[in-house]
């Protein structure tokens, strides 16, 4: 028998479904920032342009990553919803469908990849061994590819069913193989063989990240919702591709809109030389380790959110918000400080190129400031997702990341004559400015559908 793994967000304490869905999914993000984090530090033993190469390689990549990830919280809106309808076949079969789904887009992400991957690469980097390292490393990595969709697809249906545990004890496991797999590729076995150098990195994460995908795989069917699940529910059915494209192309896109953002910004960095863009790799590290408990807060709010939109239970919805929002300030307050006086020391265990520490911690301390802007943006995405309104998600990711981080960064190194920190000041911006938009936006998308964001008086 299949072993019960449902939980049900539409009743019980709020503080407790966010305990059970927000902490395994920091933890295990914790672990899957730590995963590259280990991937960084091993760069760095080869040099700054292996680190360089990295972290350009690693942002190609994860350009078709947009993919995964928006299957990812797509398939969590939906399948939430229909759980908190209490339509079970409807539930099953948007699994089902998720999952085809996922391996055919895989599959034809992999072919545009081989081609496309090594011109973005080229566009963002000057001639030399840096772009070498990052074309080797990203046409090993594509082979990771569905191990990540498939993984990150998977998970969103789990976490739909209140399940986050799944994902943070595979991120957990493929961490500490990640370790040892990256030294034994990277420099082989003395006598034997030589290794890969930078490429070995990439064949870890390959061997690693399958491992992932298949123990998610094994949970999902362990899900009481596939108990009765049929071979020709996962055969494609275009209606039901529809409605997921339809959930998770804004979110892909608006995904997509952010790893173009970030080329945007190594573009601009180049100029300043390679230590600039291996400091900006190396500094998003630590952002995101920073970020990963606001990121589990957030990511939470969206099935709490979706099942409770699907049973119509809209004061409930606004307590998720709010609720998200308290905690998340709070996080805030104590991330904000370590991030403007601990930016150089956070940097010094990565690299001790005092260019590289002296750029990175020069966006860490910008940071700082929009780390509780960060926080209201995720949760308005979650929110509007929740009720399937992520075309918005899009709008909003347009501005701020596609237009917003190009304009402002032009405006302060092409008018004003900036250095690297016009860079930084361009971002903090766009940022603020997206976040204004978005407040906007989430209030009038929350008054039209569930009566505003403000509790309702009794």
């Amino acid at each position: 028998m299949a072993k019960p793994l449902n939980d049900d967000l539409t009743s019980g304490s709020m503080l407790t479904h966010y305990k059970n869905l927000a902490i395994p999914a920091a933890f295990g993000m914790l672990f899957a920032t730590l995963y590259n984090v280990v991937d960084v530090f091993y760069a760095g033993q080869l040099s700054t342009e292996a680190q360089a190469g990295l972290a350009i390689g690693y942002q190609a990549f994860f350009i078709m990553m947009a993919i995964g990830f928006g299957l990812g919280s797509g398939l969590s809106a939906l399948v939430s919803n229909a759980k908190g309808e209490k339509d079970h076949r409807a539930t099953r079969r948007l699994a089902a469908q998720g999952l085809s789904f996922g391996a055919l887009v895989t599959l034809m992400l992999m072919g545009v990849g081989f081609f496309l991957g090594p011109q973005l690469i080229n566009l963002v980097s000057e001639p030399g061994g840096y772009r070498d390292a990052a074309t080797n490393y990203f046409q090993f990595l594509i082979l990771a590819l569905p191990g990540f969709l498939l993984a990150y697809g998977g998970n969103g249906i789990l976490q739909a069913h209140g399940d986050s545990r799944s994902m943070q004890r595979a991120l957990m496991v493929a961490f500490v193989a990640n370790i040892g797999l990256n030294p034994l590729f990277m420099y082989g076995i003395p006598g034997l063989w030589n290794g890969l150098g930078l490429s070995g990195i990439a064949v870890a994460t390959i061997l690693s990240q399958t491992g992932v995908m298949i123990f998610l795989m094994t949970r999902i069917f362990a899900l009481n919702t596939m108990d009765r699940v049929k071979r020709d529910e996962f055969i494609p059915d275009w209606d039901t591709y529809k409605a997921i494209i339809a959930q998770m192309a804004p979110a892909s896109t608006a995904m997509l809109v952010m790893f173009v953002s970030g080329f945007v910004v190594q573009f601009a960095l180049k100029g300043f030389g390679e230590h600039a863009i291996a400091a900006y790799g190396v500094a998003l590290r630590i952002e995101q380790i920073l970020l990963l408990p606001v990121l589990g807060m957030t990511g939470a709010l969206l099935p709490i959110a979706g099942q409770n939109y699907g049973a119509k239970d809209f004061d409930r919805v606004r307590d998720a918000v709010f609720f998200c929002w308290k905690i998340g300030f709070a996080m805030s307050a104590i991330a904000m400080p370590l991030l403007w006086f601990g930016g150089q020391y956070f940097m010094r265990p990565f690299t001790d190129d005092p260019d590289v520490i002296r750029v990175g911690a020069g966006y860490l301390l910008v940071d700082g400031f929009l780390f509780p802007i960060y926080m209201m943006l995720f949760s308005i995405n979650s929110l509007l997702q929740a009720l399937k309104q992520p075309i918005y998600t899009l709008w909003i990711s347009i501005y701020r990341q596609g237009f917003g981080v190009a304009f402002f960064i032009w405006v302060f190194i092409g008018l004003l004559g900036f250095d690297v920190w016009g860079v930084w000041l361009g971002i903090a911006v766009a940022v603020s400015s997206g976040w204004v938009i978005a407040l906007l936006v989430a209030a009038k998308i929350a008054e039209r559908q569930i009566g505003g964001l403000r509790p309702q008086a009794a």
